[in-house]
């Protein structure tokens, strides 16, 4: 083996686990917002990312899907065998590694069913229309409707469904319950709950810790940019001690 392959090649380790991240320092500029984070997580489990506001969730999971910013700039990403931090943005887009972000980014002027052909247009594809339809009927109702003029829960649906209509290896949900009345949460919770039986590798970052924690069976908490924590879901409801240092509730 050459010493390029040899450098693309997976840590042994990595085969143990679906997706590895390997002490990853992200930045904004010159701020530096992720520092050193690692952990390993296997296929199927449902990660509720959690911190304080600021902590550096949301750059986490920025990183993790390769956005333009923050800029990884050291550590590993290792999708099963593939090697996410050695990709350019583009090619890491289509790794089967799909964010939705907290402010959903419908496509204006477009329908839902618009939305979700968009998501379509490159290879590989992920879920069919009809599918998509199967689980969410409330879009299937409204496909035809402008998708920034449905309500809030129903643009997060089509956020999720979107992310769904591409390749979909990792899910990561940013803040899927944000402005939401309510009634409006149980329905999304719902959904997640869905993907999660649908065996959907997912990392979900919600200031609703609590929330989160019920649907999640791991745990990671983030502060200021590293790991403080790393367990399962139910270490975190059961220690109110650790709730009250980290997550303040």
């Amino acid at each position: 083996m050459n010493a390029l392959a040899a450098e693309a090649t997976a840590p042994e380790s990595s085969a143990r686990h679906y997706f590895r991240v390997r002490d990853i320092h992200a930045y904004y500029g010159e701020s530096y917002i992720v520092q050193g984070v690692s952990f390993e997580i296997d296929e199927g489990d449902i990660v509720a990312l959690l911190g304080r506001n600021g902590a550096g969730k949301t750059s986490t999971l920025r990183t993790l899907a390769r956005a333009a910013n923050p800029v990884l700039r050291r550590g590993e990403i290792w999708l099963r065998d593939e090697a996410i931090h050695k990709m350019s943005d583009f090619d890491a887009s289509r790794s089967g590694i799909q964010l939705v972000q907290e402010d959903r980014r419908i496509i204006a002027g477009l329908s839902v069913e618009e939305n979700l052909k968009l998501a379509q247009i490159v290879e590989p594809r992920g879920w069919s229309l009809e599918q998509i339809y199967a689980h969410f009927p409330r879009l299937a109702d409204r496909r035809k409707q402008e998708g920034v003029t449905l309500s809030g829960g129903e643009q997060q649906m089509l956020a999720v469904a979107r992310a769904l209509a591409r390749d979909i290896k990792l899910l990561l949900l940013d803040e899927p319950y944000e402005g939401l009345a309510p009634v409006i949460v149980q329905e999304i919770e719902k959904i997640v709950s869905e993907i999660k039986s649908l065996g959907i590798t997912t990392i979900i970052v919600e200031q609703n810790a609590v929330a989160a924690l019920e649907l999640a069976n791991r745990a990671l908490i983030l502060d200021m940019g590293e790991i403080v924590f790393d367990g399962t879901a139910s270490e975190v409801l059961d220690n109110a001690e650790l709730r009250n240092e980290y997550l303040a509730i």
